[in-house]
């Protein structure tokens, strides 16, 4: 479960980092691909700190 959660969480951080930096790019459309990054970068923070808890095993 551990290592599922978090190739999902990298992966989920490092598209969301990839759409950040293409947002740029995008004609007209470039606030709210930058804003579904923040959101991808969000969310892959949040899989650990809740599905994961501590490290310490409490």
């Amino acid at each position: 479960m551990n290592v599922i959660a978090f190739l999902i969480a990298m992966g989920l951080f490092v598209f969301g980092m990839w759409i950040m930096s293409i947002a740029p790019e995008v004609a007209g459309l470039q606030a709210a691909v930058f804003f579904g990054g923040i959101l991808s970068v969000s969310l892959a923070v949040a899989i650990p700190v809740n599905l994961l808890g501590r490290g310490d095993g409490v």
